[in-house]
């Protein structure tokens, strides 16, 4: 006689997310790890601000230790760091709260210190619990780039009224920002009469709003689970969905003809997901308030924009470079 086994079917346990528990000690660390980060890189951009015209003389620039201990350089490096980071967390706390007044659980910022331009790769939060209405949704979306534009306008100005302005540098082996629509207009506000072939040398403070400005308008693009994703998805549902793969060309686009940091950006949204998630009430129109306010994310969308952030660095320009 054979034995005869019941096969019993257990439901299989998800493994519970990393972000499913409170880490606080992980945001505290991941905070100070992006202030060094960020501390050091404004530390070249303090150098930079003050010998704009010795560096740009000679390429050789001797670091010593007078120049590691200058009270001003330090300060202006802890300054940079500071009004970055401020802005970054204004961005997040922005999301957070937002959250928090809806009761929706979401996790503390985590901070990126990362070796890049401008010393870290951003922050994020987590929302653990689902988003079931436009409103909500819609209002957690902007509350992020408004708060982080409101921290980067003042900042951008401030930072531009204790800019230089310089005789014509060598671009030769030197960073060339892109200007956003924003920048454009402060500087012909402060900077009237100035020779036309003059170039600027920007104040860390200027810097950071700069980076600030660049953030916002990386976050409102209306794609997948990127601020504008969200909004984009609030105003319209699913008739999102049928513009996400123009999005997604016209970052390939700029990432041949303007700068290739778009091609990276093209494959990060390409691995999150273009479509959005579905929401409960997707039919139910949003309120006219809101839609103003959809408007005015638009506008700060076009003020903040940045086909080039680094000019030099497209696709065809790095082959050159690479060629023999």
């Amino acid at each position: 006689m054979e034995d005869e086994t019941q096969k019993i079917a257990y439901p299989v346990q998800k493994r519970p997310s990393f972000f499913s528990k409170n880490r606080l000690w992980l945001n505290v660390v991941l905070f100070v790890l992006t202030m060094f980060s960020t501390f050091f890189v404004g530390f070249s951009w303090s150098i930079n601000y003050k010998y704009a015209e010795v560096l740009g003389e000679t390429n050789e620039f001797p670091i010593s230790i007078d120049l590691i201990l200058d009270p001003q350089i330090i300060f202006l490096s802890i300054l940079y760091a500071v009004v970055l980071l401020g802005i970054l967390l204004g961005h997040e706390l922005g999301h957070f709260l937002t959250c928090r007044y809806y009761n929706i659980d979401a996790t503390l910022p985590f901070f990126i210190p990362a070796p890049t331009l401008i010393g870290t790769m951003g922050a994020f939060i987590k929302i653990r619990s689902p988003i079931t209405r436009k409103r909500q949704l819609f209002d957690i979306g902007v509350a992020g780039p408004l708060t982080g534009f409101i921290l980067a306008v003042p900042t951008l100005l401030l930072g531009l009224s204790l800019s230089r302005v310089v005789d014509p540098l060598p671009k030769e082996g030197s960073f060339i920002l892109g200007e956003p629509l924003l920048l454009k207009i402060f500087s012909s506000l402060l900077f009237r009469g100035v020779p036309p072939d003059s170039d600027m040398i920007l104040h860390p403070i200027a810097f950071a709003g700069w980076v600030g400005i660049l953030v916002t308008a990386l976050n409102l693009f209306p794609i997948g689970q990127l601020d504008g994703g969200h909004v984009f998805y609030a105003l319209l549902g699913k008739k999102s969905h049928k513009y996400s793969r123009y999005i997604l060309s016209a970052f390939i686009f700029m990432g041949v003809f303007f700068w290739i940091g778009w091609l990276v950006w093209a494959l990060l949204i390409s691995v999150m997901g273009l479509k959005h998630p579905t929401i409960l009430d997707e039919d139910t129109p949003l309120s006219p308030r809101r839609k103003i306010i959809g408007v005015a994310v638009l506008l700060i969308f076009i003020l903040s924009f940045i086909p080039d952030p680094i000019k030099g660095y497209n696709l065809f320009d790095l082959f050159k470079s690479f060629s023999f």
